[in-house]
């Protein structure tokens, strides 16, 4: 059965594509979202933009036929501004002037005429309000990302008959080798991923385990487990999977995303790799290390305040330049007996061109090559900007995405922390 769905203008804000994601469906604009989209277009930052391309595909539509009567989608539904319902009356606690309210107005008209209405709105306070009327309100959730325990971890355990799991270092592994224990001790099929990581454990003894990766063919040995990229050894089995995927080729693993809470050498392992990358090889595998964080709002200028684009974003680094204190000094005890010379091996680093600092919104428009990318703090990160980001990649650049999503100052997609780091390849 087709429904109604009536949509807030925070939805086309959040989503501009959203029209296009009902399917079949009826969708009623309320003239009170037109007006907010023709207020909002001249917004700078993301918020403009989104409201300009959601206002840039009502016309292709109006092209078509009047928005009014109605017009057809290419998903199948049908698109119309509704404009009436000025009648409809509302508790008197709700005042009409408030474009929220008309929203409701029209909802309410559309159920009194026996019309199947859904208001999608990003608004609590509206949904609540919705159901004080009694119109069914949802939320828009076609780009959130799913409950924790459906999230992609980027690791798995797995069982391996003991006949395989001695061979497994001579022999990989083929995906049909592995099972999991399903709730009745029978063997479940186990679904992986390109690059997945895995835990090995014999089917004869839980004290047998082994660690490999899922090249998408077949599971085969970590490769360089008996690596210390600039002297740092993993200490748990996350940041072994960590190494793995940091340490890989550009042409093998171009983005890895590392989700865990604080304290668990994300930002740390991540320099330490790309400084053994620079360093610790004849031929540098890359061109630099190109470091950033993003500020409270991705779309603003870093400020007009004195000094070039590095002094300006220094206060935002401080976080990798304490990492970087702990890299180029190993001695604890020595370590700060003289700072001046612990800082000025750090400014080597910049001054020589190893390590460069640069502001998100000067990343847009470039095509970086043959650069260790990495983005610290990027759970405050939209998706559109996190996107945008990526597509910034060139040949024989590795893009890094280090995240901690319970310390989230704006939405994100990332999934819960885990209690190592977990790398995602892929």
């Amino acid at each position: 059965m087709q429904k109604t769905y009536v949509l807030d203008t925070n939805v086309l804000i959040q989503a501009p594509y959203a029209l296009s994601s009902f399917e079949d469906n009826h969708i009623v604009l309320p003239l009170a979202v037109l007006e907010e989209l023709d207020g909002l277009k001249n917004s700078e930052g993301e918020r403009g933009a989104n409201a300009r391309q959601a206002i840039r595909f009502l016309e292709t539509l109006r092209l078509q036929g009047s928005l009014i009567d109605g017009v057809s989608l290419p998903s199948g539904g049908t698109l119309r501004l509704e404009v009436n319902c000025i009648d409809t009356p509302l508790p008197r606690d709700l005042p009409e002037y408030k474009n929220d309210n008309r929203i409701l107005k029209v909802c309410l008209a559309l159920k009194n005429e026996g019309q199947t209405v859904i208001l999608v709105t990003k608004d609590i306070v509206v949904r609540i309000k919705a159901q004080m009327l009694g119109i069914d309100a949802q939320d828009f959730t076609t780009e959130q990302a799913p409950v924790r325990e459906e999230q992609y971890t980027g690791r798995c355990e797995v069982f391996v008959p003991e006949a395989c799991f001695a061979d497994f270092k001579k022999k990989n592994l083929s995906p049909d080798d592995v099972y999991q224990a399903g709730p009745s001790g029978e063997r479940l099929s186990v679904h992986l991923e390109p690059n997945e990581f895995l835990i090995l454990r014999s089917d004869e003894s839980d004290k047998k385990t082994q660690l490999g990766r899922y090249n998408g063919r077949r599971i085969v040995p970590l490769t360089y487990k008996k690596k210390k990229p600039y002297g740092v050894t993993p200490r748990n089995v996350g940041q072994r999977f960590l190494q793995e995927a940091l340490m890989a080729p550009p042409d093998e693993a171009p983005l890895v995303i590392v989700k865990g809470m604080a304290g668990t050498a994300k930002t740390f392992y991540s320099l330490a790799v790309g400084l053994s990358a620079m360093l610790e090889h004849e031929a540098p595998q890359y061109r630099r290390i190109l470091i950033s964080r993003p500020n409270a709002q991705f779309d603003d200028d870093i400020g007009y305040l004195p000094g070039d684009e590095a002094e300006k974003i220094a206060p935002l680094l401080r976080p990798v330049i304490d990492n970087l204190e702990l890299l180029v000094d190993q001695n604890e005890k020595e370590r700060y007996s003289d700072e001046r010379s612990l800082s000025g091996k750090i400014e080597e680093l910049f001054d020589r061109g190893y390590i460069s600092a640069q502001a998100l919104n000067f990343i847009r428009g470039r095509s970086v090559a043959q650069t260790y990318l990495i983005i610290d703090e990027a759970q405050n990160l939209t998706p559109k900007q996190a996107k945008g980001i990526i597509t910034r990649a060139g040949m024989g650049t590795k893009i890094i995405l280090l995240g901690d999503p319970d310390q989230m100052i704006t939405l994100f997609w990332m999934s819960a922390p885990t209690a190592s780091p977990t790398p995602q390849k892929r």
